[in-house]
């Protein structure tokens, strides 16, 4: 199973790469694995705000529909147009061209409450 030690993560297998200005969230190869093929992603609009912990979106697929929550509160400032015609690049790349939203954080200090790769490697084994 493939977990970047760059990036942070959730309990509810959500990523976040904190690089830069903007934190880039998406989910893990473990998440895509569990659900099987993705047809389709619901996100929140460029502008909105997210909170910490609360879901921001929902991800469906064959086997199951999941909510999306997010690892750090802020404004949404891009999302992932390409997966409204290809969700089936977060089963492809999920740590890369499968990336669902970038978000500018409230408060950064919320990346202490996330699991390191070593931490979220225990919860999924």
């Amino acid at each position: 199973m493939n977990i970047p030690n760059k990036l942070l993560y959730t309990k509810e297998h959500e990523w976040a790469d904190f690089s830069g200005d903007n934190v880039t969230i998406g989910i893990t190869e473990f998440a895509q694995s569990q659900l099987g093929d993705i047809i389709f992603l619901e996100f929140p609009d460029i502008g909105d705000e997210i909170t910490h912990g609360i879901s921001f979106g929902e991800i469906e697929a064959v086997k199951a529909v999941s909510e999306l929550f997010a690892p750090v509160s802020g404004t949404v400032t891009a999302v992932n147009e390409t997966l409204e015609e290809a969700p089936e690049k977060v089963n492809q790349d999920c740590y890369g061209e499968g990336w669902l939203i970038k978000v500018k954080p409230k408060n950064p200090v919320e990346k202490d409450n996330l699991l390191t790769s070593a931490q979220y490697s225990e919860l999924i084994d």
